[in-house]
């Protein structure tokens, strides 16, 4: 049995797609590039495919990660681009690697958050940030199936910045391009309860009484290992192709002259 792991982005008007949308969409495109995929057992078969730590709906993300497990060996290249081709546009598997080694949900544990605040000065977001990196905690409140929960949003993040450069990965906004916009950058590890952008916003209006004036533009840019001694985000499915390049080297390390 062969696993191939696939990363694949929610862009556009499809950052609005639920999970489970997204899996009925997947689930279609594997018929119709005709993967040969392995089946659960039991009355009801499913196509063996594990999804890893998915985006909440209304987001966009550069980084979305699933696995599937085949009945015939394919080329993980060849395979992207008939996939890429069965989704709709926005839905776009962007690599895949075959799987030679383990854990990649174990690999997933920060993410990079791109927030784009239409309507807020950058001056005003400085303000906010600061404020919020100061604080030893930030407790926000969000609605669960379980009712009213606080926890603090603070522990969770191990970056936020406004960024300089107002080069972004949201969509453009549909307001006068002459109003202001701010860009943080938010690299949150991914801990329980989860910390998601949402409730970073929540916690920037909590100390600094930052309320952007329409709902916040936000895409996830990458997720993988976060390196503590670094600050940043590694690609999860490095350690698979370096695993699948090793043997070629060692063969290109022995052959003779």
């Amino acid at each position: 049995m062969q696993r191939i792991r696939l990363r694949y982005t929610k862009r556009g008007r499809l950052r609005f797609t639920s999970h489970r949308d997204f899996q009925r969409a997947f689930e279609r495109a594997l018929r119709r590039a005709e993967v040969p995929m392995a089946y659960s057992a039991g009355f009801t078969p499913h196509p063996k495919v594990s999804y890893a730590n998915a985006a909440p709906t209304g987001t966009g993300s550069e980084a979305e990660y699933l696995e599937i497990a085949l009945t015939e060996a394919r080329d993980p290249e060849k395979l992207r681009i008939l996939l890429d081709e069965s989704l709709p546009a926005g839905l776009d598997v962007v690599d895949a690697v075959e799987a030679r080694t383990s854990g990649l949900a174990d690999r997933l544990t920060a993410s990079v958050w791109e927030l784009r605040l239409d309507g807020v000065a950058p001056e005003d977001a400085e303000r906010a940030v600061a404020a919020f990196n100061a604080a030893g905690t930030v407790e926000v409140q969000r609605t669960t199936k379980n009712g009213l929960r606080t926890f603090d949003a603070r522990s969770a993040v191990a970056d936020l910045e406004v960024r300089a450069d107002l080069e972004t990965h949201s969509e453009p906004a549909d307001r006068p391009t002459d109003q202001p916009c701010a860009i943080l950058r938010l690299v949150v590890r991914h801990v329980t309860p989860a910390v998601r952008p949402d409730d970073v916003l929540s916690g920037l209006r909590a100390v600094a009484d930052l309320a952007p004036p329409v709902p916040a533009a936000v895409t996830r840019l990458a997720q993988g290992l976060f390196d503590e001694e670094t600050g940043t985000v590694t690609d999860p499915l490095a350690p698979d192709r370096e695993a699948a390049e090793a043997p070629t080297a060692a063969a290109a390390a022995t052959a003779p002259a």
